[in-house]
């Protein structure tokens, strides 16, 4: 069959790669470069597996801007566009979203939608009811950065919120492009799926800022994180994942979903939800605070992004942690290969990792890298694993 799926991000990317091992797709991007990257079957997105199946698998994939050819004959259309929070309306903006709707509706009408970005609770549902169109479905992603790819092939769970014939078939392309088998299948209605999307992410955010609590706590009393935690994690009941602390949650997902889902809790009594949202902004003041201490005149940023092997840095923790230490008055300079520019976010960008290191009183970064090795006494990390 011809699907189409709008947007080359993360998501948009990924599923576009797995169903087009059997089926014709058609991305729609707006980026020309992205686009034209994509047709030579180069990735603009660092993730191993994108990468190798676009150079080197046998894919029916064409990368295009124009709508008129991405709708034609189409027979689904998978919407994988951006849902950035906003502080304002304490809500996902959707416009993106229902823009793609409406594009959908004119150009294929009476093929079913797939929503694939993340969206408020009860959003499908409305979108339904406004649009008057029935074939609306909504799907969570549950990916990681920089693994897309690798788990929409080794998916822990496939949901598809809709219980018709045309989620069922969704369903089934999904599983037919996994490489595992026996893979969690669950069809829900379209609320509870967005639910489930938004629980999800932020149980895991919840865990993040329960083991860097933890890791603060060791800090403060001069204790030894590591032993801590692995006698905590060594109960199977709570387990030896997910547990490396850092300098907060970040990325494309998590600061967003757990803001959303405290916006839904609005006149629902809870106390967790709100606090796993406080967490992180508490943990990137005492990371600020505790660099402070040393009183550097100058601090190095290294690496903006969030995990290893990464080439996103959207949200990411340490620039909170930026944010704070200017508001101090200390001067940062910043080393990121994936910056082009002279200066981000006020500080100064060096290229030269040398002179970075040179320059830096105290540098400071996410996760350990073995280029700094040799200025280990200069570094600040809350990196306990060594682990992305």
């Amino acid at each position: 069959m011809k699907i189409t799926v709008v947007g080359a991000g993360y998501v948009g990317l990924a599923n576009a790669i797995l169903l087009a091992q059997a089926h014709e797709v058609v991305l729609l991007e707006i980026n020309e470069i992205i686009v034209s990257m994509l047709n030579q079957r180069q990735s603009h997105i660092k993730d191993t597996e994108i990468e190798h199946y676009l150079a080197h698998e046998t894919l029916n994939l064409v990368a295009t801007s124009s709508k008129e050819h991405a709708y034609s004959e189409t027979e689904m259309v998978i919407i994988a566009t951006p849902t950035n929070y906003d502080e304002v309306t304490n809500f996902f903006d959707t416009s993106l979203v229902e823009t793609v709707i409406d594009d959908a509706m004119t150009h294929c009408p009476g093929v079913p939608i797939i929503i694939k970005s993340t969206i408020p609770v009860g959003f499908t549902e409305r979108m339904k009811s406004e649009k008057q169109y029935a074939p609306i479905i909504f799907s969570p992603e549950f990916l990681r950065e920089g693994k897309a790819l690798h788990d929409n092939l080794y998916p822990s769970r496939i949901i598809v919120g809709d219980t018709t014939p045309a989620a069922k078939r969704f369903a089934e392309l999904l599983v037919e492009g996994s490489r595992k088998k026996d893979v969690p299948v669950l069809l829900m209605n379209a609320t509870e799926a967005e639910a489930v999307k938004l629980f999800a992410n932020t149980y895991l955010a919840m865990r993040v800022a329960y083991f860097n609590e933890l890791d603060t706590y060791a800090e403060k009393f001069n204790l030894n994180t590591r032993a801590i935690i692995e006698g905590v994690g060594l109960d199977p009941r709570i387990g030896l994942g997910y547990n490396n602390p850092s300098f907060g949650y970040g990325g494309y997902c998590l600061p967003k979903d757990t803001k959303q889902l405290k916006a839904n809790f609005e006149g629902v009594p809870n106390e967790l939800i709100k606090a796993i949202v406080a967490a992180n902004k508490t943990r990137k003041d005492h990371i600020a605070q505790s660099i402070l201490q040393l009183s550097p005149k100058v601090v190095g940023i290294y690496r903006l992004t969030m995990k290893k092997d990464s080439d996103n840095f959207r949200a990411s923790s340490i620039q909170g942690v930026m944010r704070r230490l200017q508001q101090a008055g200390v001067e940062l300079i910043v080393y990121e290969p994936v910056l082009r520019t002279n200066e981000f976010a006020g500080a100064r960008v060096v290229t030269d990792l040398e002179k970075f290191k040179a320059e830096a009183d105290v540098i400071i970064t996410n996760r350990q890298a073995v280029e700094l090795e040799d200025v280990a006494q200069k570094v600040y990390t809350r990196d306990i694993f060594n682990e992305s």
